[in-house]
């Protein structure tokens, strides 16, 4: 007598994806309940197109940060410095168009020069000296802020006229605009740095979607021993993670650079922390092997979006946005453990 077969039920599908896809769902799920909840809660700007923009607009440089820092954790590692390198870079930039009137495409140039250098550097004293990241990262954040006064050590707006051009650049964005009190139609708009931001999450997500560098980011992160065995170069696949981890930063940099224009020493600081923790909420776990690109994006996206939930609140001060942040990332450590929990349950079924 023939039995039909029972449909799998959820904690079966639940064992059946990989950590990085049901961790992802998990992020973009509180993601949209959250942005939801604020529009039913708090409604008025968060009703808006443009307060979602304004998120990407701010958060651009950190979105690109994320980027790199999610690539260094997947491989096990970890980068602190990519605030320091982001304020050097900043400051440097800063300092060449506006004292020496430089170019615009040299000054780029300059940003992801400065990236590779640290990279270059770090990434051989991880993987090749064997020293411990966190460490090696912490220097070069130190060496990155001392090396920020040095080039200058007073703020300063940059007044070039090519840069002033770049900074005030928007791209609009079309049939999502509003109209104002007085009955003027504002488009809706998104900065330069944003686009290059885009761009930058789709070409990562295809490196460790599609290529064969990025299977080797997740081996080694996985498992350092058993990708040895498979025949991977463990060594250069964690040089190269933290090479891309700092070129990335100094391409923040840039767009952190031509969002504020100006330069300061005390750029970009926090930038490491926010960058693991938007990591972290987007999927990626600190031991290693399990990310996805596109959960770092609603990592920044939901970073940014509970700041600006507690700013509407008027709960504007430092700390309050401190605690949320820890509250939140709390929260998403968590329901991490718990999920891989059951799944580990329901795979062994």
């Amino acid at each position: 007598m023939e039995t039909k077969a029972q449909s799998p039920g959820f904690f079966t599908k639940i064992g059946r994806m990989n950590e990085s896809n049901l961790l992802f769902t998990i992020t973009v799920v509180i993601f949209v309940l959250m942005y939801v909840g604020a529009i039913v809660f708090q409604g008025g700007g968060f009703l808006s197109a443009q307060t979602f923009f304004n998120i990407l607009n701010d958060n651009a440089a950190l979105i690109i940060g994320s980027l790199g820092m999610s690539v260094v954790m997947i491989t096990g590692g970890i980068d602190i410095s990519i605030g320091g390198v982001a304020a050097l870079v900043s400051m440097s930039c800063a300092v060449y168009l506006d004292k020496a009137g430089g170019n615009l495409v040299v000054s780029l140039l300059l940003a992801i020069g400065i990236g590779l250098l640290f990279g270059l550097v770090q990434g051989f004293l991880v993987a090749y000296l064997d020293i411990q990241p966190f460490i090696v990262s912490l220097a070069g954040m130190f060496f990155a802020r001392g090396m920020t006064t040095i080039v200058n050590s007073e703020p300063f707006n940059v007044a070039h006229e090519g840069f002033m051009n770049l900074k005030d650049t928007h791209i609009i964005v079309p049939f999502l605009g509003r109209t104002n009190r007085k009955g003027f139609y504002i488009d809706a708009y998104v900065e330069v740095g944003v686009i290059v931001a885009i761009v930058l999450v789709v070409l990562m997500f295809i490196l460790l979607r599609w290529s064969r560098l990025g299977r080797n980011f997740y081996a080694v992160g996985g498992n350092a021993n058993s990708a040895l065995m498979l025949g991977i170069n463990v060594k250069k696949t964690r040089f190269l993670s933290h090479v891309i981890c700092s070129v990335l930063a100094g391409i923040g940099g840039f767009v952190y650079f031509v969002h504020v224009g100006s330069g300061s020493p005390s750029h970009a600081t926090g930038m490491e922390m926010d960058a693991i923790a938007c990591s972290i909420i987007g999927g990626t776990m600190l031991t290693g092997g399990v990310g996805n690109i596109l959960g770092t994006l609603f990592g920044v996206l939901s970073l940014g979006t509970i700041k600006n939930i507690v700013a509407s609140a008027g709960l504007g001060e430092a700390w309050w946005t401190g605690i949320t942040t820890a509250g939140m990332l709390c929260l998403f450590l968590i329901i991490q453990s718990v999920v891989m929990a059951v799944k580990g349950r329901a795979a062994a079924k």
